[in-house]
């Protein structure tokens, strides 16, 4: 059986006796690449894959019942993305997908998520292999998601890699400001009085600089330390995503000192392989906050680049204590705590012909 598939809305212009679909000027967006006319149609388009041996895949044209537009297709678009072609009056249309002009097949390509696109549309044939491949479609879906602007100006060496990277783009810490207390953190050590969670600013303490973190983590006078474990492969990172592209992982952490105590804070982050076996390390020697201080937020920031292929977890632990064994919660505060992993612009990266096969298995978001 054949499986079909909505790819997009569009609106057609209706062109008496127009035979075939027509190309785009250079700007398909342009309101003078495309001739105005009596009527606009919003037509929903299928595309249905057929088994052997049928051959090609098939895309089946229809009107979108009740929805007309009377003018230039261009100022029919309003908010909604559009794309515009002529066709025949008729109100149904079956054609050979492939008939359509390139950057047809490249505008319906921009309304398919992307792991649909490189695991189910790219083995499909040569030409939707190619255009997939374009740097043209995955620069445009970055700016379609927003993930770069037009006077975008820093160098992107692989488009798609940079796509995916940006999709993918979140603070991989759960719970990072104490907002459901001490849920998703593993306590490792619970010296003193143990963790608690306190609102913002605290006694003897500042403001934080972001007004929409409201809460922290603070120690005792016994040593506190807290930890996640990341699973790369489980938040959506496929290996060779990892060992051949590399992106970076940037790590940081927020703490403050009571200005009535003095602390120590400590922070370890460890990239680990898949047995966890340590690949690479930040642990920076304990910072020590005197007492009497002005009680001010320090951010910690890491950025780990070049490590070693085979990275498929990540570690991170902080926490501390006071410097005055004073009973209650006066060590360390620390909160809006992040691992982020960002692409590179600058890099020069291998090509990433070989990524649908590494897709298998990732799930369907775009």
């Amino acid at each position: 059986m054949g499986v079909s598939q909505d790819l997009a809305a569009l609106l057609v212009t209706s062109v008496p006796n127009q035979k075939r679909l027509a190309s785009f000027s250079s700007d398909p967006w342009s309101e003078n690449s495309v001739p105005r006319c009596q009527q606009t149609r919003l037509i929903r388009v299928t595309v249905q894959s057929l088994p052997p041996p049928t051959g090609a895949p098939r895309l089946q044209i229809s009107q979108w019942p009740g929805q007309t537009h009377q003018g230039s297709p261009a100022t029919a678009a309003g908010s909604l993305q559009t794309l515009v072609c002529t066709l025949p009056s008729t109100a149904m249309a079956l054609v050979s997908i492939n008939e359509l002009p390139e950057n047809i097949l490249l505008e319906l390509f921009m309304h398919v998520p992307a792991r649909q696109l490189l695991l189910h549309c790219r083995p499909v044939c040569s030409l939707w292999r190619d255009l997939i491949d374009l740097v043209t479609l995955w620069k445009r879906k970055c700016l379609r998601e927003g993930f770069v602007t037009e006077d975008w100006d820093q160098p992107v060496a692989d488009w798609k890699i940079f796509y995916f990277l940006c999709s993918l783009r979140r603070n991989l810490l759960r719970n990072p400001c104490a907002e459901e207390d001490m849920g998703s953190w593993r306590i490792d050590s619970n010296g003193g009085d143990h963790w608690k969670v306190e609102s913002l600013p605290g006694e003897h303490g500042t403001d934080f600089p972001d007004p929409q973190v409201k809460k922290y983590f603070v120690t005792s006078y016994g040593m506190c330390l807290k930890s996640q474990l990341v699973d790369l492969k489980a938040e959506g990172y496929w290996e060779e995503l990892l060992d051949t592209f590399r992106p970076e992982i940037v790590v940081k952490d927020w703490f403050a000192a009571r200005a009535d105590c003095g602390c120590s804070y400590h922070i370890r982050v460890q990239l680990a392989s898949a047995d966890y076996i340590v690949l690479a390390s930040f642990e920076p020697p304990p910072v020590t906050v005197h007492q009497w201080n002005d009680a001010t937020w320090t951010e910690v920031s890491h950025t780990f680049s070049d490590y070693p292929p085979g990275v498929r977890h990540i570690l991170f632990q902080h926490g501390g204590k006071d410097t005055q064994f004073w009973a209650g919660w006066y060590g360390p505060r620390v909160t809006n705590s992040s691992i982020i992993i960002s692409p590179k612009t600058s890099r020069s990266l291998a090509p990433s012909g070989a990524l649908p096969e590494a897709l298998q298995g990732q799930g369907e978001a775009s």
